[in-house]
């Protein structure tokens, strides 16, 4: 990797882990971006592209973050469940 130039910026995750038992308000950051493709991997419209438009394809993201947003929010009543 460091031949093509590029710089690793990941830690091993014993590291990770012993980092986060002393400070446990930071949580490791790999972890977001494998929730966040996760999220959208259940919107089987985004998983394949089936728009032609672009527009319609970014707005379809655009709902499906909001969705994914709105259900990390707690309600007495969940409306987006059904």
């Amino acid at each position: 990797i460091q031949e093509h130039g590029y710089i690793p910026h990941g830690v091993d995750r014993r590291q990770e882990r012993d980092a986060q038992r002393r400070d446990p308000a930071k949580k490791a950051r790999r972890w977001v971006v494998e929730v966040c493709h996760s999220g959208f991997n259940r919107f089987r419209k985004l998983l394949v592209r089936y728009e032609k438009l672009e527009r319609s394809f970014v707005a379809l993201n655009h709902l499906a973050a909001a969705i994914i947003a709105l259900r990390k929010v707690p309600l007495t009543i969940n409306i987006i469940y059904g």
